[in-house]
C-alpha cells in the first residue's frame, strides 16, 4: 500500500544515530545520504528522515504512529533497547503481549528524539 514513509526531524544527524541503531534491529543498512534526507530502502518499502525543506521546525503527529513489523519478540525487544540507548523514550504500556480484537501480538512503543510514535509489531502465528 504505501511507497515510503518520510518523517521530519530537526537534528538530522541525531535522528540519523538513532535510526540507523533502531532499524539496524530489523536488518536493514545505516541510512543513505541525499542532501538533507537518510533513506532507509528495503525490498517492501523506504523509511526515511529528513529536515522539513519549508525551514520550519519539524513536529510530530499527535496521534500518528508509525509501526515497523519485527520476526519475533526478541527482535522487538531489541528495536526496543536500541531505540532507548539512542536517545528514544518509552511510552505506552512495557513491551510485550496484547490481547485485543485482532488476537495476541506483540509491541513495543517508543519516541524517537523528535517526539515520534514509534511501534514495533509481530503477530505470532495461530
Amino acid at each position: 500500500m504505501f511507497s515510503h514513509v518520510m518523517l521530519g526531524v530537526n537534528d538530522l544527524e541525531v535522528s540519523r544515530k538513532f535510526y540507523d541503531a533502531l532499524l539496524g534491529t530489523l536488518g536493514m543498512s545505516p541510512g543513505v545520504a541525499n542532501k538533507n534526507r537518510y533513506f532507509y530502502r528495503s525490498p517492501t518499502g523506504s523509511f526515511a528522515i529528513t529536515t522539513p525543506i519549508n525551514g520550519e521546525p519539524a513536529t510530530h503527529g499527535n496521534g500518528s504512529t508509525i509501526g515497523f513489523d519485527v520476526a519475533s519478540p526478541e527482535q522487538g525487544d531489541a528495536f526496543h533497547a536500541a531505540g532507548l540507548a539512542n536517545g528514544g523514550t518509552t511510552c505506552e504500556e512495557p513491551p510485550g503481549f496484547r490481547d485485543g480484537a485482532v488476537g495476541k501480538i506483540y509491541l513495543a512503543y517508543l519516541r524517537d528524539p523528535d517526539g515520534n510514535k514509534l511501534c514495533a509489531l509481530h503477530r505470532p502465528a495461530k
